[in-house]
C-alpha cells in the first residue's frame, strides 16, 4: 500500500443544541459562508473608505449602500448557486423531483451558478442606484476569494467533492463507500485533496494577488482590472484543479470514466472546465479593457 494521509476525525457539525425536541446544528459549511461574507464586507468597506484608491478619488458607492447590496448578493449566491447546480449538474433528477429544487439544506450548490446570480444582483443594484458598474464589480470581487477558500476547506471537512485516486504521498483516504470505490485499487483508496488545492489557488493565492494589486498597484484606478483578474484567476485555477477533481457521479460511465461532458479526441472537458472557460475569457477581456481605461 502506498503512503497516504488518514482523513482527520473532524465532525461536519461544530456543535448541536437541542431545544423543544429539535436539534439545531452549526455546521462548518454554514460558518464558512458567514465568515466569508463578513470578511468580504469588511475588505470592501475598508476600500470604500479610502477615496484615493478610486478613479477621480471617488468610491463607486457609499458605505451604507454596501449594506443594502450585501442583501442582494446573499440572495444571488443562494438562488444562483442552487439553480446552477440544478441546471448544470443534475437537470434530469430535478425534473423528476421538482419539490427538491428548493431543499438547499440537502446540499448541491454550483459556484458558476452563484457567480451568475451575484452578477445579476450587482447589475440590477447598479442600475437601480445609478452606480458605476465596473468599479462596483471590482469592489465586490476584492473579498470573494477568501469566502471561496473557507468554503473549500469546509468541503474538505465534510469529506465531499474529493479528488481522483492518487498514489502520491499526500493522497487522503476519505471515508465512505463512494470515496473508497476506486477501480483497479486494492485496499484503502487515497484521493487528491482537491478541495485544498482549490482553497489554495482560488482562495489564498488569488486573494493575496487582488490585495496586492489594489493596495500596492492602484488597480481600482483601472475599472475592470480587479474583477477581470478575479474572473480569469478563478477560471484558470478551476480549470487546472478539474484534472485532479472527481467529477459528479452522473457524468461518469463505464465508457467515460473521466466524466467528460465534451469529448475532444481521446480527451475532453469536464463540466467544471466547460463552465470555467467563459469566465477565463471574460476576465482576460476585462483586463485588456481596463488597461485602456485607467483614471487617476
Amino acid at each position: 500500500m502506498s503512503a497516504l494521509i488518514p482523513f482527520p476525525d473532524i465532525s461536519p457539525e461544530i456543535f448541536t443544541i437541542t431545544a423543544f425536541g429539535i436539534d439545531f446544528a452549526l455546521r462548518w459549511y454554514a460558518l464558512a459562508y458567514i465568515l466569508g461574507i463578513i470578511i468580504a464586507w469588511r475588505l470592501t468597506l475598508r476600500a470604500l473608505r479610502r477615496a484615493a484608491l478610486w478613479p477621480g478619488d471617488t468610491p463607486p458607492m457609499r458605505p451604507e449602500q454596501l449594506d443594502d447590496l450585501l442583501t442582494w448578493i446573499i440572495l444571488g449566491v443562494i438562488l444562483g448557486g442552487r439553480l446552477g447546480y440544478v441546471i448544470f449538474y443534475n437537470p434530469g433528477y430535478f425534473i423528476e423531483n421538482p419539490a427538491q429544487i428548493l431543499m438547499v439544506w440537502q446540499g448541491g450548490m454550483s459556484f458558476h451558478g452563484g457567480f451568475l446570480g451575484v452578477a445579476l444582483a450587482v447589475w440590477l443594484f447598479t442600475l437601480r442606484h445609478h452606480l458605476p458598474k465596473l468599479s462596483t464589480a471590482d469592489a465586490i470581487a476584492l473579498g470573494v476569494p477568501w469566502g471561496l477558500m473557507l468554503g473549500r476547506i469546509a468541503n474538505f471537512i465534510n469529506a465531499e467533492l474529493w479528488g481522483r485516486p492518487t498514489t502520491l504521498p499526500w493522497g487522503v483516504a476519505f471515508p465512505g463507500h463512494a470515496a473508497q470505490d476506486c477501480p483497479d485499487i486494492t485496499g484503502i483508496c487515497a484521493r487528491h485533496p482537491s478541495q485544498l488545492y482549490e482553497a489554495a489557488l482560488e482562495g489564498l493565492v488569488l486573494g493575496l494577488l487582488l490585495l496586492w494589486l489594489v493596495w500596492r498597484r492602484g488597480a481600482f484606478k483601472s475599472p475592470g482590472l480587479i474583477s477581470g483578474t478575479f474572473f480569469a484567476g478563478y477560471g484558470a485555477a478551476r480549470f487546472v484543479v478539474e484534472f485532479f477533481r472527481q467529477p459528479d457521479a452522473q457524468f461518469v460511465t463505464f465508457d467515460n470514466p473521466m466524466g467528460h461532458v465534451l469529448q475532444i479526441g481521446a480527451s475532453g472537458l469536464t463540466m467544471g472546465q466547460l463552465l470555467s472557460l467563459p469566465m477565463l475569457a471574460l476576465g482576460l477581456g476585462l483586463i485588456a479593457f481596463s488597461r485602456r481605461s485607467r483614471v487617476t
